[in-house]
């Protein structure tokens, strides 16, 4: 990047002198451009490449700086500096040293932990709470690394969770033993490796003419000692503590607020015009964040001519309304739909803008978190649709009996078979009018090499189920004399029976979908989904989370059923979504974030969904992951600022799942659009 193409601000930061220099590049400043202007000055001023470290959060980031740096130098000589993210230098230079590392993936060095704490005897502990599982321990042993406290892990545990401190003791223990086992046979995980490399810099004579840090308002203290523990005569940190957003990680936004005051030299330099956004947006956007604390001062100034509409704010009856609404709006719009983004707090909330895009024709991709279609209960509910248009379709048949209690994919397709047998090649007509008596799953010859022989699966008397509550005409089946049908699995059974005399007969897509979600069948697959995603690391159930899981599949639901109203035709309203289902959530397309997904990405036109109080901000992870109403504003200013030309913000006024009122954002009254 030539000096000449800088703005006053950029030349003034990426020449700076020899020292400890902070930049403060807000949102669409050109960060990445003063960073690849501030290499290409020291190296014209001829310090050697190799003398250069650049840290970032991202491999591809430090990817793309040295790409444009081997644009204006050569390029052998520009894959000399040493770049990358903490792990990946921290890896190279102890290599380079001659250290053995045996690097583990956390899910390998669980089932170690998880060998350790299985010794353990919790019992003869009193405490009103189960101690928590290998796994989730691992998880929280990495956070305490993250954050270097001055605490034992033990008690840090307890701090973050009371009802833990009787297994203070315990955790030291097993954590102890835990490092010596790793020890023992040289293994690291990824913070191991940043620890490591701490203490080799400690004791070496690595050094560096200048450190370069991109995005420093996201490093962690860990990654912060590393910085500090470097031997270097320049830093050059870069990043904007408006857009600190990953607290939940680890990430302290002190480090960067306390820069000027842990260096004495400390030069703070700020990059202000912005080159992204529209007069209106910028002002909204300023607006909003000025509510939180200043630390350095700062303002962002608007580059950009022309005439742009200020941002819109559209408000909904109903939550489901605000998702078809936009994506129409959408399908209206002339921006040409890669260019279009919506932005939102929640995965959940993308489901509906998927849903209605999709039903409309177009396309989009999902980044963080699971398709709309990829959903289990929405594959589940696709499924029990098309098993009962095409009774020949054996995946959908073993994807429905997933969720029957002990049934794996073989003993569903033995099920599957013997349907299809007494069914004469129908297994709607095997559930509801058996066409023989005898035992299905007889498998006729079989040879063993000891000899030939007739392989008769055991029988059991279908009377082991008289007591059950089960119809008359479902008890003559045939199937049930299979030993291996137990309880569960007959109950599960009659539930399929049900819902195919139930459904058999239904033309309309949308009746159907409806009586698939009323199916005693769908209640046990959704009742076994809830209680999965609801199961703590100890095993537990949260119940509250059970809840909310319920309720986000009953949301699914309603969806599919408004996806179905405009068919007539069954076959029609699931070809239209197989066949158009991936095309349509990959590759070209509407754009679909999480806030923090979107980081570092612009767009034309930008919609922040579901701006209701309790949504966004988001009160339970706030208070879950130690979060504030400040981080939860900045994760709004850094949605507002990926938009060029055109901002749409949205809220509704009711949850017709969740039967519950919503109240505005406090953010839309802070930003001006609504009053108090």
């Amino acid at each position: 990047m030539p000096l000449s193409k800088l703005n006053q601000e950029q030349f003034k930061a990426a020449t700076a002198p020899y020292g400890n220099n902070l930049i403060i590049a807000s949102a669409g400043t050109g960060k990445t451009s003063t960073i690849v202007a501030r290499i290409g000055y020291l190296l014209n001023k001829g310090v050697d490449p190799k003398d250069l470290l650049l840290l970032t959060f991202t491999n591809k980031a430090s990817g793309e700086m040295i790409d444009r740096i081997a644009k204006n130098f050569d390029e052998k000589l520009a894959k000399k500096i040493q770049s990358g993210t903490f792990h990946a230098i921290s890896y190279r230079l102890l290599k380079e040293s001659g250290k053995k590392i045996v690097l583990k993936q956390p899910k390998e060095l669980k089932m170690v932990l998880k060998s350790i704490t299985e010794k353990r005897n919790f019992s003869y502990i009193d405490a009103d709470t189960s101690p928590y599982s290998a796994g989730y321990l691992y998880d929280l042993h990495s956070l305490y690394q993250n954050m270097v406290s001055d605490l034992e892990f033990g008690k840090w545990v307890s701090k973050q969770n009371a009802d833990h401190e009787p297994f203070e003791d315990v955790y030291d223990d097993v954590y102890a033993e835990f490092k010596e086992l790793k020890q023992r046979f040289g293994y690291v995980d990824f913070n191991d490796l940043l620890i490591d490399f701490r203490t080799f810099l400690s004791e070496s004579d690595v050094k560096f003419q200048e450190i370069l840090v991109d995005e420093y308002q996201d490093t962690n203290r860990l990654q912060g000692s590393l910085i500090s523990g470097f031997k270097r005569e320049s830093l050059f940190c870069v990043g904007d503590y408006d857009q600190s957003i990953y607290g939940f990680n680890g990430a302290d936004i002190n480090i960067i607020a306390s820069f000027g005051d842990r260096f004495e030299d400390a030069k703070i330099f700020s990059l202000n015009k912005n080159y992204r956004s529209s007069a209106p947006i910028l002002s909204l956007a300023n607006k909003v964040i000025e509510k939180n604390p200043r630390i350095y001062p700062k303002k962002l100034e608007v580059t950009r001519d022309g005439d742009f509409s200020p941002p819109k704010l559209m408000v909904f009856g109903e939550l489901f309304d605000q998702y078809s609404a936009i994506a129409k709006k959408i399908k209206d719009s002339k921006t040409p739909h890669e260019e279009i983004a919506v932005i939102f707090r929640n995965n959940s909330s993308a489901d509906g803008i998927e849903a209605h895009l999709r039903e409309l024709g177009v396309g989009c991709k999902r980044k963080s978190g699971t398709s709309f279609f990829d959903t289990k209960e929405v594959k589940a509910m696709l499924d029990m649709f098309t098993i009962l248009i095409n009774p020949r379709d054996l995946m959908s048949f073993i994807h429905i009996f997933e969720y029957a209690k002990g049934v794996g994919g073989v003993f569903a397709k033995d099920l599957f078979d013997a349907l299809y047998k007494v069914g004469d090649g129908n297994i709607l007509m095997g559930i509801l009018h058996p066409k023989e008596k005898k035992n299905p799953f007889k498998r006729g010859i079989v040879n063993h090499q000891l000899g030939l022989f007739d392989e008769i699966i055991e029988e059991e008397s279908v009377m082991r189920f008289k007591k059950m509550g089960f119809d008359e005409k479902f008890l003559k089946n045939p199937i049930l004399k299979h030993s291996k049908i137990n309880n569960d699995l007959a109950t599960y059974l009659h539930a399929f029976y049900i819902f195919i005399s139930s459904s058999i007969d239904i033309d309309s897509p949308q009746a159907l979908v409806k009586n698939i979600t009323k199916s005693k069948l769908f209640e046990l697959i959704t009742e076994r989904l809830a209680t999965k995603r609801a199961t703590r690391k100890d095993a537990s159930i949260d119940e509250s989370m059970k809840k909310e899981a319920l309720i986000n599949i009953k949301r699914k639901a309603l969806l599919l059923q408004d996806l179905s109203r405009p068919y007539s035709d069954k076959f029609r309203f699931i070809n239209a979504l197989t066949l158009g289902g991936g095309e349509l959530s990959e590759g070209e397309g509407v754009n679909l974030l999480s806030i923090h997904a979107s980081k570092g990405l612009e767009f034309k036109e930008v919609y922040i969904v579901d701006l209701m109080d309790g949504r966004f901000p988001n009160r339970k992870l706030m208070s879950k992951n130690g979060g504030d109403i400040e981080e939860e504003r900045r994760l709004f200013y850094v949605a507002l600022t990926r938009a060029k030309d055109i901002l749409y913000l949205s809220f509704a006024k009711y949850d017709r799942v969740k039967k519950i009122d919503y109240i505005r954002s406090p953010f839309l009254v802070e930003a001006g659009m609504l009053k108090e």
